[in-house]
């Protein structure tokens, strides 16, 4: 007698507030896990970078040496360096012990919106393309407006430009693939299985298209993003798409059906950036002055696992 295989189970969602940090450091312009999901970097609009644990919500560095505004940041796999970027046209390598400036990166014209590790820590991607050194190793100036968003996958480069087109750059063969989207993009993303790519843009619009082709897979719709550079990304096993919103909430759809699953209250302000654990489902946001750590299910509290204890 054979028995009814059992029916998948339905992939959590982080909906439940875990903590909510005051970061201190002017409105949080971007938050992001690092490599191994255990530490918030967030940047600051008081020119601050600061790096947090997850656990806790403990500040346990500040790092100090922009000239403006923090705009985004990323660790190194070995979390031995960060480095982050500004509007004042900078980016800077650090060093996460002593905190101190390893590295100073200047070369763009403009603030640089974006900045990322390859996976070897060998080289750093902006809105161009920068090495560890005073000079870029290589410039890609291809976009006709300013680079809003980029992400390093393996040997591609993906980018998203105010010229309303989605950029994959292959540099390993030094191809380059371009797909056009009638509005300002504000983020970029690869899935976690490599085979598509997920943009927002400010018609209020995410959308998934396949990586090879660029044919349209799903769209999302119902936030609202209209004037502002928002986050998106997608979830750990690629089974939803989330968003920020102007409009106080996370949007969360589910990937194959495009259809609403998640409306996540974050406040009464502009959600400004997210970011998704990469192994466990918990996600960060930014609103303001605050970070908010949300998770599956409620955490217990401390102090009664510390009696239990006693």
């Amino acid at each position: 007698m054979s028995f009814p295989e059992p029916r998948p189970q339905v992939p959590q969602l982080p909906q439940h507030l875990l903590r909510s940090i005051d970061c201190q450091q002017g409105a949080v312009r971007a938050v992001r896990f690092n490599a191994d999901g255990n530490y918030i970097l967030s940047c600051g609009s008081d020119k601050s970078l600061k790096l947090w644990s997850v656990s806790r919500g403990t500040l346990l560095k500040t790092y100090s040496g922009h000239g403006y505004d923090v705009l985004d940041a990323d660790g190194s796999f070995d979390n031995s360096q960060l480095c982050s970027c500004s509007s004042d046209k900078s980016l800077i390598l650090w060093d996460v012990a002593t905190g101190q400036v390893t590295r100073k990166l200047r070369g763009h014209a403009g603030k640089v919106n974006c900045v990322q590790f390859n996976e070897e820590a060998s080289v750093i991607f902006s809105g161009s393309l920068d090495g560890r050194r005073f000079e870029p190793i290589q410039i890609l100036d291809e976009a006709r407006d300013g680079v809003s968003s980029l992400k390093v996958a393996q040997h591609e480069l993906l980018t998203g430009s105010v010229d309303g087109r989605v950029r994959r750059y292959d540099l390993r063969k030094g191809q380059l693939h371009v797909d056009f989207i009638s509005s300002p993009i504000t983020c970029v993303c690869f899935s976690q299985d490599g085979q598509c790519t997920l943009s927002s843009s400010l018609d209020s619009t995410v959308r998934l298209l396949d990586k090879s082709t660029g044919e349209m897979l799903g769209e999302y719709t119902g936030h609202k993003m209209k004037g502002y550079k928002l986050d998106c990304c997608l979830s750990g096993k690629d089974t939803h798409v989330l968003s920020c919103s102007e409009d106080g909430h996370v949007y969360c759809w589910d990937l194959v059906e495009g259809s609403l699953t998640l409306k996540l209250p974050v406040g009464k302000a502009v959600v400004q950036s997210l970011s998704f654990h990469p192994t466990e489902t918990r996600l960060l946001t930014a609103m303001e002055g605050r970070v908010q750590v949300w998770g599956a299910e409620p955490e217990e509290e401390e102090e009664e696992e510390e009696a239990m204890a006693t």
